[in-house]
């Protein structure tokens, strides 16, 4: 099993819904331009899709 690594960060709400609308919007496209290679690629859209998850959790999922 992978070693889990607790983030904890203070937002301000304007902050934290437009981090929730990045999250809703980038794809594999955008990660894959940043990405070495196909792998970093899933674990960033694996990434991304955590974070997305916490938003929403706490009250800041868009549509």
């Amino acid at each position: 099993m992978q070693e889990l690594v607790h983030v904890a960060v203070e937002l301000e709400a304007e902050q934290a819904w437009a981090l929730a609308q990045l999250v809703k919007r980038i794809g594999w496209a955008d990660c894959r331009r940043l990405a070495e290679d196909e792998a970093q690629t899933r674990l960033m859209i694996a990434a991304t899709e955590r974070v997305r998850a916490a938003l929403a959790a706490v009250g800041y999922a868009p549509r």
